[in-house]
């Protein structure tokens, strides 16, 4: 019988070697380039598997930490996709705030161990429904498009993305900014309030 300190060190190396591989063993076959796409390949491997661990493992904190690699990895898509200050900004706000902030409150707050009886676990069938139905949308939507090439990357200028979002769009940043401070309100609110007490 394989010991289990042996599974728990092979079993992420294995993983990490599939994600790797794959996309390697893509670009050598020409489906994709050995530029930014296979870069882009990789990033959305680590992505789509951290987002999966974030809602698979028991661990919460183990939960907090694949979350900030889902977010790192949603950054530097976004470093690729041309838009620089959107990835500074998912660095700063979601790992660097709101990543760690949910992690803290968590440690304070709570216990790390997940109950045995997951609130999600009992809604897994309405889940898993809900997932094909989202997934053939997105395929629809994305085959139905029509994707026109660039010749070349285009890149977003800081100072005209700066200029677009206060001059056109200062609504909704200030909605999400009331939004974002009625959060953390509610959040202080739960954290305060005395257990048994009235909700």
């Amino acid at each position: 019988m394989v010991p289990r300190s042996l599974i728990n060190i092979l079993g992420p190396l294995v993983i990490v070697g599939a994600l790797v591989s794959l996309p390697v063993g893509l670009a050598i076959l020409g489906v994709i380039g050995f530029d930014e796409d296979l870069l882009f390949f990789i990033l959305a491997e680590v992505m789509l598997l951290s987002g999966l661990l974030v809602v698979t493992m028991r661990d919460i904190i183990r939960c907090g930490l694949a979350m900030i690699v889902c977010f790192l990895s949603l950054a530097g898509i976004y470093v690729i996709a041309g838009a620089p200050l959107v990835a500074a900004a998912q660095v700063l706000i979601y790992i660097g705030a709101i990543s760690v902030l949910i992690l803290f409150a968590i440690m304070l707050t709570q216990t790390k161990d997940a109950p045995p009886s997951l609130v999600f676990q009992t809604q897994a069938l309405g889940a898993g429904v809900a997932s094909v139905i989202l997934g053939l949308i997105i395929v629809i939507t994305v085959s139905a498009t029509d994707w026109g090439e660039v010749g070349t990357r285009l890149r977003t200028a800081t100072d005209a993305l700066a200029e677009v979002l206060f001059r056109d769009y200062v609504l909704a940043f200030e909605i999400v900014s009331v939004l974002l401070l009625a959060a953390v309100i509610g959040g202080i609110y739960v954290a305060k309030r005395e257990e048994g007490g009235a909700p």
